[in-house]
């Protein structure tokens, strides 16, 4: 084709590919734009797979954005479910394909390639993964088979391996639907990477709706009982065994970039793809985007792989336009992330403990507490954050959060200070709102800086860099 009607292929048909594929079409009219999916579904919001699943009555469908049709008709997009590039030629610019229905093989030409291939749920090294009743959570129709079988088999006690935001928050769907539920982590704790505080409230919140947590278990092997009645599945630990009647394993993903390694398109060291900001890979007409994809940390000022739905989008919609012609920009990200679990909302914005560890920042470490709206309001509860503060520029660094109301878009103060590079002392001049069902006159994002500055003028005093301090609300006087 010419120029002007660029053949733009589009490995991948969920966040990233489908934002791809359209912005695409925006931009050149003109294109020929075909997205590959192995899968059956495209354009779906699989954050909200979970939520799907608490409800008997709505069907796993509704998290398709855009049906396939309108893919087709409206946007004129050449969407090819069932259909999986197996391998990447880029000096003949071909992707060759495998029709999954039918076995057919067929090479696919480009002019532009987006790889949108995502990431795939961890398969840890446990005997007996295969068996019925053992699930992951990823994909749409992994949704579906889990929805499938509470409502034709009714399970009675659920164990899920692995206590990051999966893990928490399908605790809640199961125990909503009924189902009683033990998680087992190898960790030392629930929620690897967050701090102390915000885990014991998390911990507490799991013990009083009666959700059963074992940390430091390792799964070793899942067996059928082999009982006509009663629970069919036993998973065997490293600390003894749980029976249940479902098994859902969320240990975490890994980018599928391996048929981009194997293409020549460089990795970086986290094994996803390596990209500029434009989102090109080292081989040219080649853009990648998505959670097979790196993303520059505009806090480490390096590229890392943050799998967020977010991102995906953002990525896609920049790898697509520049597919197409244009010259835009991925600005970044800060790591910002949330899930509630119960009643309790937890979120995180930039680095953690171990995080700055590894980077060698020396930052502050600031717990405190204070209550989401007036004291005068009925239902007020605490929230506690953690900020991280350099301690040299006095620039905000991380932050982490829990409570019960107001935790997410809190976080996003926060994630907007890193963004801007704002010091701690920028945070706490902040002019944010106020009204007692809301927040109280010091807003606990203004507490937390406010307790930051005081560590940062304790460790000045003291010239040691692991200050730590927990501040109360200012007894000012001041009216709310």
């Amino acid at each position: 084709m010419t120029r002007e009607q660029p053949r733009i292929l589009v490995v991948g048909g969920v966040a990233a590919g489908m934002s791809a594929a359209s912005q695409a079409r925006r931009r050149n009219p003109k294109a020929h734009v075909c997205v590959l999916e192995r899968g059956p579904d495209v354009a779906y919001g699989s954050c909200g797979i979970p939520y799907n699943i608490e409800d008997p009555k709505s069907s796993m469908n509704d998290l398709v954005k855009i049906p396939l049709e309108r893919l087709r008709d409206e946007r004129g997009i050449d969407v090819r479910t069932g259909h999986k590039a197996i391998a990447i030629d880029p000096s003949a610019r071909l992707v060759e394909v495998r029709e999954e229905r039918t076995g057919r093989r067929y090479r696919e030409a480009y002019d532009r390639l987006v790889i949108a291939t995502g990431a795939r749920a961890i398969r840890p090294p446990i005997e007996g993964l295969e068996l019925p009743g053992v699930f992951f959570l990823r994909e749409l129709t992994d949704g579906e088979a889990i929805k499938r079988f509470c409502a034709e088999r009714r399970p009675r006690q659920a164990v899920i391996l692995g206590a990051g935001y999966i893990g928490m928050e399908m605790a809640e769907v199961l125990k909503t639907r009924g189902v009683a539920v033990t998680i087992l982590e190898r960790e030392a704790h629930v929620l690897p990477g967050f701090e102390p505080e915000i885990i014991a409230r998390v911990n507490e919140e799991l013990q009083q709706q009666g959700t059963e947590v074992h940390t430091g278990t390792t799964g070793q092997a899942v067996r059928a009982t082999g009982q006509g009645v009663g629970l069919p599945l036993r998973v065997e630990t490293d600390r003894g065994s749980v029976e249940a009647d479902l098994l859902l394993v969320s240990v975490g993903v890994r980018p599928n970039s391996e048929i981009a390694q194997t293409a020549g398109i460089h990795l970086g060291s986290s094994g996803a793809i390596a990209t500029d900001d434009r989102m090109c890979t080292n081989i040219e007409g080649v853009f990648a985007a998505g959670d097979c994809a790196e993303a520059w940390h505009r806090v480490l000022r390096a590229p890392v792989w943050i799998p967020l739905g977010t991102t995906a989008n953002k990525q896609g919609k920049v790898a697509g336009a520049n597919a197409a012609g244009a010259d835009q920009r991925f600005s970044g990200i800060v790591g910002t992330a949330g899930f509630k679990v119960f009643d309790l909302e937890v979120a995180r914005t930039g680095l953690g403990a171990a995080e700055i560890e590894r980077a060698g920042v020396q930052a502050l470490r600031v717990p405190s507490r204070h209550l989401d709206r007036s004291r005068h309001y009925p239902g007020s509860a605490p929230v506690d954050t953690v900020l991280f503060v350099e301690r040299d520029t006095r620039r905000l660094v991380g932050a982490q959060m829990v409570g019960r109301t107001g935790i997410a878009k809190r976080i996003d103060v926060f994630a907007t200070a890193l963004y801007a590079n704002m010091s701690i002392d920028d945070i706490e001049a902040l002019d944010l709102s106020y009204a007692p069902p809301f927040a109280p006159v010091y807003d606990p994002i203004l507490i937390a800086a406010a307790a930051a500055r005081k560590a940062l003028a304790s460790a000045a005093a003291k010239g040691q860099a692991d200050a730590s301090t927990t501040t109360e609300p200012p007894s000012d006087g001041a009216a709310e």
